[in-house]
């Protein structure tokens, strides 16, 4: 019997992998994105599809676990200063949009002619956004770290942590006589809870990185594994016991190892659980949409579904155009954001088991619920291929305006930083430009004043100070634009020595035609210092190596002499020239 108990539970086991495997290529390849691919695996393999599973409710309890790995890799980014930096939108933002979609949600549910406790317990179910639907598509474009997508993630985490009042709302309007018994067993509730969060906040302090210490010089690669697992579900265990919110107990556990020296080893380790555990959770919810319900009740579950994700929508674009953002990112916000929650059917079974929603409700409220978390994924699509296209955010980043320095640089990724170094190490005044705001923002945490500006345009050259500068240093990557810069400046800035960042041979040849002052080869350089070392390695001695380089270097500059002369078809050099000119 063990034996065909565990056959059966294998079947499910590949049942669940065989359905993520086939739906999520064929809808990424369909370009329908990766969640809306679960929710449909897990719609047809589910109790109310072809039935292969009949309790997706114990799977979407495990798979929640998936949402707190996900918290956990959130929080290890989140830096205490960091998360400090954010109060305003956590509290400020967070609060404003809960208060305003909530008030108005409840009037929706009042608007269907339902009582008022009611409308509250489901309108403020479904305010509760999804944070694994939202943060699974947020990273999926690659939006988590940008200005707009910190704005979500602050909501979203002030969101989580409202489910904790949200419960003991529930209770307060339960249809209960009240007794002193209850208000002490309230007060006895809000203790553990704060022991609960003391304990973790002190462990996180205290405790966790003398363990991964001792941990690390075990070099035991399973137990490191082990261990953060262990921080990740023990710290959601002990929120959970507190009665408080498993992923809050987990994006907290994170936060307090986001400086901790370990924290890359832990994000690689959880990663995989993570990844699996969430398509589960996606998995999970697919299979809870009862169709049976929905084909009863279609009308009322539609216009639900449609009411509150339109209202919640034109709440959230209110708030977020209230609190200045442009119109392309609160419209933004309001799309991903339009959705209920797997906060909300925590807050509807509670309300269920305090008599305050009867079982028709929350059938009712659940299946709204996972119709709008199913619909997300189409509406992010619909919206990004007939939506007006979203505008760079310049928040943070300010635009040239009379700049004065005795050197500009244009552009500072990593070649411009270590560029600018040198001038800085001699005491030179210098003027950065970059034409990514994102690269503006975060310069300012290193001390770095970068302003936002397109170098191929003179006026804005003319604006960076580069009428004054005696330098100017051209270090971006794009090679077109690089030799529109070179020919700008020495066109309308003669004084200036013009120094620019060759991407290749041909490249190079261009901007020497530009008359440029100084040119390098990022590639020819780089891989000269590699070849030296190469020569030391085989046992030659330093000044051979240096002699040899010295000889590369004179063949390379005649053979650029000559194709800059003519005499020469850059595509007709020497295979070993072309390669080692490159």
């Amino acid at each position: 019997m063990s034996v065909e108990g565990s056959a059966s539970d294998l079947i499910k086991v590949v049942t669940l992998l065989g359905a993520a495997v086939v739906a999520v290529p064929l809808f990424k390849r369909l370009g329908l994105g990766a969640v809306l691919g679960y929710l449909a695996a897990g719609l047809v393999i589910g109790p109310f599809g072809i039935g292969l599973f009949s309790d997706p409710q114990t799977i979407l309890h495990t798979a929640e676990l998936g949402v707190v790995m996900f918290l956990f890799v959130i929080g290890l980014e989140m830096r205490p200063s960091h998360l400090w930096s954010m109060r305003r939108d956590i509290f400020g933002l967070g609060s404003l949009q809960v208060v305003v979609c909530g008030l108005l949600l409840t009037m929706v549910g009042v608007g269907f002619g339902f009582p008022l406790a009611v409308s509250f317990v489901s309108g403020m179910g479904f305010v509760l956004t999804s944070t694994a639907i939202v943060m699974q598509l947020l990273g999926e474009r690659g939006d988590i770290a940008a200005p707009r997508g910190q704005k979500i993630v602050a909501v979203l985490l002030f969101e989580d942590l409202l489910i904790v009042p949200l419960l003991a709302l529930v209770a307060f309007i339960a249809p209960v006589d009240p007794s002193a018994a209850a208000v002490g067993s309230r007060w006895v509730s809000i203790a553990i809870a704060g022991g609960a969060l003391a304990a973790l906040v002190a462990a996180g302090t205290w405790l966790l990185n003398p363990l991964f210490r001792i941990l690390a010089n075990a070099k035991a690669r399973e137990v490191m594994t082990a261990a953060a697992l262990l921080v990740v579900l023990g710290a959601a265990l002990l929120m959970q016991l507190g009665g408080l919110s498993m992923a809050m107990g987990a994006f907290l556990a994170g936060v307090l190892l986001s400086e901790s020296t370990f924290r890359h080893q832990l994000e690689a380790d959880i990663e995989p659980f993570r990844g699996l555990l969430l398509g589960l959770f996606f998995l999970g919810v697919g299979m809870s949409l009862d169709l049976a319900v929905v084909g009863r009740n279609w009308p009322l579950i539609v216009a639900g579904v449609l009411a509150m994700m339109v209202v919640k929508g034109l709440c959230i674009y209110g708030v977020a155009r209230l609190a200045k953002s442009s119109h392309a990112d609160a419209l933004d916000r309001a799309v991903l954001m339009a959705q209920g929650g797997e906060f909300a059917f925590v807050l509807f079974a509670a309300a269920l088991g305090s008599r305050v929603i009867d079982p028709a409700v929350n059938a009712n409220m659940t299946a709204v619920v996972v119709l709008s978390m199913a619909l997300t994924p189409l509406v992010v699509i619909a919206h990004r291929r007939l939506g007006p296209k979203p505008g760079v955010s310049m928040a943070g980043a300010q635009a040239p305006d009379a700049l004065a320095g005795s050197v500009l640089i244009i552009g500072f990724g990593r070649f411009g930083q270590i560029a600018s170094q040198h001038v800085l190490a001699m005491g030179a005044d210098i003027s950065i430009i970059d034409h990514e705001p994102q690269v503006a923002r975060d310069a300012k945490e290193y001390g770095f004043k970068v302003y936002y500006g397109d170098g191929t345009r003179a006026d804005v050259l003319h604006a960076a100070g580069a009428h004054h500068a005696r330098a100017i240093l051209v270090c971006i990557d794009d090679r077109d634009a690089v030799t529109r810069i070179v020919q700008h400046a020495k066109l309308a800035f003669p004084h200036a020595r013009v120094l620019a960042r060759a991407h290749d041979r041909e490249h190079a040849i261009e901007l020497i035609k530009a008359d440029v002052d100084y040119q390098i080869r990022v590639t020819f350089e780089s891989a000269m210092a590699l070849g030296r070392e190469a020569l030391l390695a085989l046992g030659a001695t330093p000044e051979a190596a240096d002699e040899l380089a010295a000889d590369m270097r004179r063949k390379d500059s005649e053979r650029l002499a000559i194709e800059l002369s003519g005499g020469m078809d850059a595509g007709k050099s020497l295979i070993l020239g072309n390669a080692a000119t490159r």
